[in-house]
């Protein structure tokens, strides 16, 4: 099914003279490694030899889920809106590394089971939640359902959820923004991107179910088994955005549209863990054209997140044992992706140094 979205694949006219450029450089040839390709494809997304880097930003997707009502999770669904009281409050980790990287970062209430302004005021001087400069009300409903019972969402509600995403990104693009990542916080949200996993992959629910926020053997042993309930209950869904509304989040599903808009605009994708992965997952199904303007940032420690970028045949920056979300592995990857922009436009050249180049071995 098509939402509209015209995507066109990542043109590679400009590959000859990247390369050339690349191999200039004042170092034996590929002894830069990933950073390598990494400013390869950069270069080729923003069809330039000096690509640049404008206005990083991130934008964190909240939801709640009703599936926490079934014991999926360690934590109460309540901690979704604590947490992004902690997030507008600046303590957060993704707080930390965005004010150490000099990201932009910017909250979404994609349909968090709560209304701002949350009881624990923000410290003095920041400001009420409901007129924070950070937070973006795209609220669809408070929380979804629980798809051991239902559709966690209609598919209006899928579908709104989607273009508000992408409405999102285009403001940013508006405002001079090249360069963007998703995170997401949402108790419950790990069982979504199971779920999305193992519908749209083949992957086995073995693969794909984890401990999420900290599960112990039986607290992982019952989340499977609702799971297998949930997908008992739910039979032969496939299409894409079926299963998307059937099991995903409203932040899932904003993502889902944020991929896709950032991908039309040409921008470059930082793609974070396992749910933003999901989430990428069912725009790929949708377009798959998506994938060539992504760098996946790094292969979290949850359960499914290594299987997954195996299927979508990505080869990720890091391996830090994450499994946070929010968009942290983004965050911590980002001046890795920093520093092979700034080789490919600062490092001088065999000529420009008078160094001789190495031409046989």
């Amino acid at each position: 099914m098509s939402l509209g979205f015209s995507i066109n694949p990542v043109s590679s006219r400009l590959k000859p003279d990247l390369q050339a450029k690349i191999d200039q450089k004042t170092k034996p040839l590929g002894a830069l490694g990933q950073l390598e390709n990494l400013a390869l494809k950069i270069g080729l997304i923003q069809n330039s030899l000096e690509p640049k880097l404008n206005k990083p930003t991130i934008l964190i997707f909240a939801g709640d889920h009703g599936i926490v009502e079934s014991g999926v999770s360690a934590y109460p669904q309540a901690v979704t809106a604590q947490m992004v009281a902690n997030f507008l409050a600046g303590g957060a980790a993704i707080s930390v590394f965005a004010r150490q990287h000099s990201l932009e970062l910017l909250i979404v209430d994609a349909g968090v089971n709560a209304d701002f302004p949350h009881p624990n005021p923000l410290p003095e001087g920041e400001g009420a939640f409901s007129g924070h400069p950070k937070l973006i009300n795209a609220k669809i409903a408070e929380g979804t359902k629980n798809f051991l019972y239902d559709s966690a969402m209609s598919a209006n509600q899928c579908l709104k959820a989607i273009h508000s995403g992408a409405e999102l990104v285009r403001q940013q693009h508006t405002n001079g923004c090249n360069c963007i990542g998703f995170g997401e916080m949402g108790i419950g949200n790990t069982s979504s991107a199971a779920l999305l996993a193992h519908c749209l992959t083949g992957l086995s629910m073995e693969q794909c179910v984890g401990r999420g926020t900290g599960l112990d053997d039986s607290q992982l042993h019952h989340k499977h088994d609702v799971l297998q309930q949930a997908l008992n209950f739910h039979k032969d869904i496939t299409a894409p955005l079926d299963v998307l509304a059937t099991f995903g989040g409203f932040e899932i599903a904003m993502m889902v549209g944020a991929y896709l808009k950032a991908a039309e605009l040409g921008m470059l994708i930082m793609v974070d863990g396992f749910i933003a992965s999901a989430s990428l997952l069912v725009a790929y199904k949708l377009y798959p054209t998506v994938l060539d303007y992504c760098v996946f940032c790094h292969v979290s420690s949850e359960q499914g997140h290594k299987a997954l970028l195996s299927y979508l045949k990505a080869q990720p920056l890091l391996n830090l044992e994450l499994r946070l979300g929010e968009g942290s592995g983004i965050a911590v990857a980002y001046p890795l992706i920093q520093s092979a922009i700034l080789f490919l436009n600062e490092m001088s050249t065999f000529a420009d140094a008078g160094v001789d180049q190495q031409t046989s071995h």
